[in-house]
């Protein structure tokens, strides 16, 4: 009995996994993503920074590192913002801002900000709207994916397979090598 159960499990796993190789390139956990060197989907939502919303297209002429997250006060999600917040100024410094998004509302957001010291907006996706224009999400929660986006609004790097505690130096090497490619075709 025990030899067919495992034998089941085994061959659920490779059909599980082999499926995966067969998915269109745009289809990924959570859903359809959005094509690289293309417009970013663009967003209105509610912010914890007393602004009242924020807009993608607010960040026209920045380089914006949009990072969706599944819930505030875990700790996965908290090392990841704080990580972020740590080296929130070397983001400045490349003209890039952070941006998070998940689906706690705007008074979790703020209390999650007050207690971590993070000064970069949180957005409350409460209805998962944003959160699936990007192919992030899954079962009532955002994913984390984070995606940058260049002064002109246009996607041009995804990461799928977020590990909260390097993420932010992934995203920091990412954003120097498109900053700096960008500066080169300028000259």
């Amino acid at each position: 009995m025990f030899k067919h159960l495992l034998r089941n499990i085994l061959v659920f796993s490779f059909i599980f996994i082999a499926s995966f190789n067969f998915m269109p390139s745009a289809m990924a956990l959570g859903g359809i993503q959005p094509s690289l060197n293309e417009s970013a989907p663009d967003f209105t939502l509610p912010t914890n920074l007393g602004d009242g919303e924020v807009s993608l297209h607010d960040y026209r002429g920045k380089w914006v590192v949009l990072y969706f997250y599944p819930q505030d006060f875990t700790p996965g999600c908290t090392l990841e913002a704080k990580r972020f917040q740590q080296d929130l100024q070397k983001y400045h410094d490349l003209n890039a801002e952070i941006v998070g998004v998940s689906v706690d509302d705007v008074n979790s957001h703020q209390n999650f900000c007050d207690e971590e010291g993070l000064k970069f907006p949180l957005l409350a996706d409460t209805e998962g709207k944003v959160s699936k224009a990007y192919g992030s999400w899954l079962s009532g929660r955002s994913l984390r994916h984070t995606y940058i986006i260049n002064p002109e609004g246009i996607l041009v790097a995804k990461f799928l397979g977020v590990r909260p505690a390097i993420h932010s130096q992934e995203v920091l090497s990412e954003l120097n090598k498109l900053t700096s490619v960008q500066f080169k075709n300028i000259r």
